[in-house]
C-alpha cells in the first residue's frame, strides 16, 4: 500500500528544528566536530521513529514512542552512555519537537546519543555523552506494493562481536556492505544469513515469510534486532488467528515459502516478490501480508481503534521557531 498523495512529503525534507546538547535550535546549527569520537569510532546509538499523519489531517501519530525510546535508552546502556534522560522525558522531549516543527505529512524522528569527546582512543568509559534529534520528511523507503531481495554474501554481525540488540551506528557498516551488494545485483533489498547460515533479517529490517499458512520469523536470539515493528507484526498476527512461529529459518526455505515481508520503522511492511530471483508464491502480496498490511497502515492512520493505544498523538499547529 504506497501512501496517497495527500500523504505525500513536502519537496524539503528536513525540517527546520532540531534537539542538540540540550535545546531546542535550527538543524544548521546543529553541528559536531570532525574529530568526534562517534565520527571515528562508530560509538553511537540511534533510533528510528515513524509519524505517521492521521486520517483526520490534522494530528501527527508517533507510532509507538514510549517503546523507541526504552529501546534507545537500552542501546545508550550498551555504549556505557549516561544521558539525563528517563523514558518518559524523551518521550516528551520528542513531542515536543514534534510540536515546534509542525510537519504537514508523514516524518522519521531520528534521536542520535554519540560519544561527543574529542579522543583518539577506541574505549566507552570516561568519554562526554550527548543526544541530538532531527526531523525530517519520509514517506516509503521501499516500495510496499512489492520488492525483489537478494541473499547476501556478508553474514549478519553476531552479538558476541556486536550487540545486535542496540541500534549501534558502526554496525551499520555491515548493512550498507549488504546494501550495496543487493543494488549492485539489481534487487531492492538484501537478505543476511547468520554465522550458521540461518536467516537472520534484512540489511536494516526484519523479516517474516509464509510456509504452511505459519507467520514464521527469525527469534530474538538469532543475531537480530529486537525491532519495534516486529513485535507489533507478531501481535497483529496473533490477535487476527494467524499462527505465529519464531525459529531458525534455513535459506532453502526462502525459496519454498508461500508469503515473504521485510518489516521495520522505514521499510513499514514490504511485501517480498522475489528472492535471488525466484518468485514468492504468485509474486504479488498474499492473504497473510495483505492482512498485516491492512492492519498495520489502518493502526498509524488512526483508523483502527482497537490498536490506539500504540500511538502518540500530537496536534498539528504552527511552527515554533528554534530557541
Amino acid at each position: 500500500m504506497s501512501a496517497s498523495p495527500s500523504e505525500q512529503q513536502p519537496d524539503s525534507p528536513m525540517l527546520e528544528t532540531a534537539f542538540f546538547e540540550g535545546r531546542f535550535v535550527p538543524f544548521a546549527e546543529a553541528k559536531i566536530s570532525v574529530g568526534t569520537h562517534a565520527v571515528q569510532y562508530g560509538t553511537g546509538a540511534f533510533a528510528g521513529i515513524r509519524g505517521y499523519l492521521d486520517a483526520d489531517g490534522e494530528t501527527i501519530n508517533i507510532f509507538r514512542l514510549p517503546e523507541h525510546c526504552k529501546r534507545l535508552l537500552n542501546s545508550a546502556k550498551l555504549l556505557r552512555a549516561r544521558l539525563p534522560f528517563t523514558r518518559e522525558t524523551l518521550a516528551e522531549t520528542i513531542v515536543e519537537l514534534v510540536e515546534r516543527n509542525a510537519p504537514r505529512g508523514d516524518v522519521y524522528i531520528r534521536p542520535f546519543v554519540y560519544k561527543s569527546s574529542i579522543q583518539l582512543t577506541p574505549r566507552l568509559k570516561g568519554l562526554d555523552d550527548e543526544l541530538a534529534i532531527y526531523m525530517l520528511a519520509l514517506g516509503d523507503y521501499l516500495d510496499t506494493r512489492g520488492v525483489t531481495a537478494a541473499v547476501s554474501s556478508w553474514v549478519r554481525v553476531p552479538d558476541q562481536a556486536i550487540p545486535g540488540r542496540g541500534k549501534l551506528s558502526g554496525s551499520y557498516v555491515n548493512a550498507a556492505l549488504a546494501k550495496d551488494e543487493a543494488e549492485e545485483k539489481g534487487v531492492d533489498e538484501a537478505i543476511l544469513l547468520d554465522s550458521h547460515g540461518h536467516v537472520a533479517e534484512g540489511s536494516a529490517c526484519n523479516l517474516f515469510l509464509v510456509r504452511d499458512g505459519v507467520l514464521t520469523t527469525t527469534p530474538i536470539t538469532g543475531d537480530i534486532l529486537e525491532g519495534i515493528t516486529r513485535r507489533t507484526v507478531i501481535e497483529f498476527a496473533r490477535d487476527a488467528g494467524v499462527a505465529v512461529a519464531e525459529r531458525e529459518i534455513d535459506r532453502s526455505e526462502l525459496y519454498l515459502a508461500e508469503e515473504a515481508f521485510f518489516c521495520g520503522t522505514g521499510v513499514q511492511v514490504a511485501p517480498i516478490s522475489t528472492i535471488d530471483g525466484r518468485p514468492i508464491g504468485e509474486g504479488i502480496p498474499g492473504p497473510v501480508t495483505a492482512e498485516i498490511s491492512r492492519i498495520f497502515y489502518d493502526t498509524v492512520r488512526g483508523r483502527h481503534d482497537g490498536y490506539r493505544h500504540l500511538l502518540t498523538p500530537v496536534r498539528r499547529t504552527v511552527a515554533v521557531p528554534a530557541d
